[in-house]
This record gives C-alpha cells, sequence and structure tokens, in this order.
C-alpha cells in the first residue's frame, strides 16, 4: 500500500512537470513535501522495527552468555570428574593388588567361606566404582540436554530476528525508492549540494543488518534469504552513486581514514596482527569521494 501511495505521488509529481514550463523552489518544495510525509512515515516504522530488534538483541546476547557460562562450568566439572575418576582408579588398583598379594600369602590357611568374604569385599569396591561412573555419567548427559535446550533458544530467538529484519529491508528498500526519486529532482537543481541525510541513514540500517548478522549461526532459516536481500540493498545505494567499502575483517594500519573507537586484545591472532572486527559507523562514498568516516573496533593479537 506504501508502494502504491509513493507511486502515485511520483505520477503525479511528473504530471505536474509535464503540464508547468516553469518550476519554481516553491513548486518544488510542495511537490516533495508528500515525500517527506512519507519519509517521516517509514521512519516512525523504521524505528519501531529498531526497538523490537534491540529487545532480541538483548535477549540473544543474555542466551549466549548463558551458554557460555554453563560451557565453562562443564568443562570444570568434567576436569573435576575425570580427575576424581583418575583418583578412584589408582586408589581401586592399589586396593586390588594389596588384596591379591595377602590373598596369596593367607590362602592356604583360609577356608572356603572366608576367601568368598575376600572375595565380595573385592565386588564391593569394584561395584562403588561402577556405581561413581554411573552417576557422573548421568550428570553429563544432563548439563547435555541443559546447553541443547539453550542452543534451541538461540535458534528461536535468531529465526525472530531474521524475520524482523526481513521487514526493515522492505523499509530500506521504500526509502531507496524515495532516494532515486530525490536524486532525479535535485538534478533540476543547478549547483546544489545533494542532500546525504537519507543515505547515510540507509547505510547505518545496512550495517546493523550485517553486523548482526556475523553473530548469527549459519544455518539459521532464512538467514540465507536476509544475506541476498542485503547485497540486493548495497547494489541499489550503489546504483544512486553511494558506495559502502568492505571493512570487516581487513587487515587495520596505520594511516587508514577511520576512527578506532576501540582495540581489543586477542591470543588468537598471531601477536601484532591487527584486524578489524566490527564496524560501528560505517564508510560511505559518494561519486568516489568519502562523506563518512567509519568508525571501527579493531583486535589485537597478543
Amino acid at each position: 500500500m506504501k508502494r502504491i501511495l509513493i507511486s502515485i505521488l511520483v505520477l503525479a509529481s511528473i504530471n505536474v512537470f509535464a503540464q508547468s514550463e516553469t518550476f519554481t523552489k516553491d513548486d518544488l518544495a510542495k511537490e516533495l513535501q508528500p515525500l517527506k510525509s512519507s519519509v517521516q512515515t517509514l521512519q516512525k516504522e523504521n524505528s519501531s522495527l529498531k526497538t523490537e530488534i534491540n529487545n532480541l538483541n538483548t535477549k540473544l546476547s543474555n542466551a549466549n552468555k548463558s551458554i557460555d557460562s554453563l560451557r565453562s562450568q562443564s568443562k570444570e566439572n568434567s576436569f573435576a570428574i575425570s580427575q576424581t575418576a583418575n583418583e578412584l582408579e589408582i586408589k581401586i588398583s592399589a586396593t586390588e593388588t594389596n588384596a591379591n598379594q595377602k590373598i596369596t600369602e593367607v590362602v592356604k590357611s583360609l577356608n572356603k567361606n572366608s576367601l568368598y568374604g575376600i572375595i565380595g569385599v573385592l565386588s564391593a569396591i569394584l561395584l562403588s566404582g561402577l556405581l561413581y561412573w554411573l552417576l557422573s555419567k548421568r550428570q553429563k548427559t544432563d548439563k547435555t540436554k541443559v546447553v541443547e535446550q539453550l542452543q534451541k533458544t538461540k535458534s528461536s530467538i535468531e529465526e525472530s530476528l531474521v524475520k524482523e529484519f526481513g521487514k526493515q529491508t522492505n523499509l530500506i528498500e521504500s526509502e531507496l525508492q524515495l532516494l532515486a526519486q530525490q536524486k532525479t529532482e535535485s538534478r533540476k537543481t543547478v549547483n546544489e549540494e545533494p542532500n546525504h541525510s537519507l543515505a547515510l541513514k540507509v547505510a547505518s540500517e545496512i550495517n546493523l543488518i550485517e553486523r548482526n548478522i556475523n553473530l548469527m549461526d549459519k544455518s539459521t532459516k532464512g538467514l540465507k534469504t536476509l544475506e541476498r536481500s542485503v547485497g540486493k540493498l548495497k547494489d541499489n545505494l550503489s546504483a544512486n552513486g553511494y558506495e559502502m567499502p568492505e571493512l570487516l575483517g581487513k587487515q587495520y594500519h596505520q594511516g587508514m581514514k577511520v576512527i578506532v573507537a576501540s582495540s581489543i586484545p586477542d591470543e588468537n591472532l598471531e601477536k601484532g596482527s591487527e584486524i578489524i572486527t566490527k564496524v560501528l559507523i560505517p564508510q560511505v562514498n559518494f561519486n568516489d569521494k568519502m562523506i563518512q568516516t567509519a568508525q571501527i573496533e579493531v583486535s589485537v593479537g597478543m
């Protein structure tokens, strides 16, 4: 419905241009007023979607923290269980060796009932070890179920995010149509600097979606479709003269025209290596000229 209204506005504007040979700035302002109203309506809806996305991001972040905490605790428990099992195995082995030696020394003097009693004691020790192993195995199984449940919750949140981002791409596409219309109108005004505010807003929204995509599991339902939609949005932005250079994952070096918001130590990187791991604000070029400087986060190898 919104696209139909925008199309009607555009056709109406074209009709006015065709009927009037002289077009003043007042006329231009009157024609652009419906477009500005449409932009404001889209911005309100976009703001609502951003609020929902932020809430889902918070839930996803909490789920990730819970999973990481549980995994860490599981590793610690597994190490403790393994250490205790090793100690128990050594004790059982030592007890069995001592018992065998004693049995060998006194077996001739013991009657049959005494021999059965010693065998019963050894059996009880072995049974205790078996019960301990079964209990530790059950504990690991319970923790695995909790991790699986958290993973399912995380997947559900990510699928919800993908759906919300899909709705946002539709709004961004409408904004790009308005941007194309704005570009057409600006060509008729001689020596007037283009207004880049809408293009920069679109670029920031695309960057936000890409940043969240990088945090999601690649097997998330609908993620590939969302990635293709984002690619089309960037192509449409490029068609209007705006470029978003790819910075994520690139090697950072002194002299780059970016703003480093923060540097994070990373033991997994080679010492001295600096990699751009997050783009907070994207770089935007218009007709090969930078109109917005990127703000980035850099990971530094220790």
